[in-house]
C-alpha cells in the first residue's frame, strides 16, 4: 500500500513574476504562515523570497548587515535588495548600521579564519536583532538566506538561529535548508537574469582582507568594489 503523502504544488502559471517552475508548498514551522527574512544580499535572499511568494507566506525582510564593509558595498547590497522587494511587493526593514558596535564585538578575533568564531559572533549578532524585532513586531517565525550559499556553514547558521530564537516563547526559528530541490542553482540564474551585483567576499573587512591578501598570492588584482555583476562576460 502506498503511504506516501501528497505533495501540494504551486503552479508556475499562478506567479507569472516568479522562475517559471513548479514548487512544494512550503510551510513553516507549527504551521505559522507569517515570516520574518533575514536577508543578507539580493543573490542569497531571491531564490528564498521566490519560494516563500509561491508558497502563499506572508513575509517581511529585515536588512540587518552591519559586517558589511565599507559603506560603499553595504550601500549596494542593501538598495538592490530593496529593489527587488518593492518589485514583488514585500515589505522590507531597513535596520541600523551599527559598524562600530560589530567591530567591538569582532575584537580579538581579527585573524579567525572563514567559518571559524568570528563568522558565529556575526551571526549570532544579526539573529539576535532579527530575534528582538520579530519577538516585539508580532512575528512567530525568523528565517534566513544565509544559508542557501554553499560557502556558508549551514550548521554554524542554523544553531545561530536557533539560539537567538530561544529565549522567547512565541518565536521559531525556522532551518529549511534552502539549497535542496535546486535552491542553490536557481539562486545563480535568478542572480543572472536580476544582473544582480555579484560580491566577491563575504562582507567583512577581515574577509575582503584575507581575499585580497589570496589573490595578490596568485597574481591577481585586488576586489574593485561596484563593477562585477551576474551575467557579465568573465573579464581576464
Amino acid at each position: 500500500m502506498k503511504t506516501d503523502t501528497p505533495v501540494a504544488i504551486a503552479k508556475a502559471c499562478d506567479y507569472p513574476t516568479l522562475t517559471p517552475i513548479d514548487r512544494p508548498i512550503l510551510t513553516p514551522p507549527s504551521g505559522h504562515k507569517k515570516v520574518l527574512l533575514h536577508s543578507c544580499c539580493a543573490p542569497c535572499s531571491g531564490e528564498v523570497m521566490e519560494a516563500m511568494l509561491a508558497s502563499g507566506i506572508e513575509f517581511t525582510i529585515y536588512f540587518y548587515n552591519p559586517n558589511i564593509h565599507p559603506k560603499k558595498e553595504y550601500e549596494i547590497r542593501k538598495n538592490e535588495n530593496i529593489a527587488f522587494a518593492q518589485k514583488h511587493g514585500i515589505p522590507f526593514i531597513d535596520a541600523d548600521y551599527d559598524m562600530d558596535n560589530w567591530f567591538a564585538r569582532a575584537k580579538g578575533m581579527e585573524q579567525d579564519p572563514e567559518r571559524g568564531r568570528r563568522c558565529t559572533m556575526c551571526f549570532d549578532m544579526r539573529f539576535e536583532r532579527t530575534a528582538l524585532y520579530a519577538h516585539e513586531n508580532g512575528f512567530p517565525v525568523i528565517t534566513s538566506s544565509l544559508g542557501i550559499s554553499r560557502w556558508k556553514n549551514m550548521a554554524q547558521i542554523n544553531d545561530c538561529g536557533h539560539r537567538a530564537a530561544a529565549p522567547y516563547d512565541d518565536l521559531e526559528y525556522w532551518d529549511f535548508n534552502w539549497r535542496k530541490g535546486g535552491g542553490s542553482n536557481r539562486m545563480i540564474e535568478i542572480s543572472k537574469r536580476e544582473h544582480f551585483y555579484q560580491q566577491e567576499y563575504c562582507g567583512c573587512a577581515y574577509s575582503l582582507r584575507d581575499t585580497n591578501n589570496f589573490r595578490r598570492s596568485q597574481g591577481r588584482e585586488p576586489i574593485k568594489i561596484g563593477v562585477k555583476y551576474y551575467g557579465d562576460e568573465p573579464v581576464e
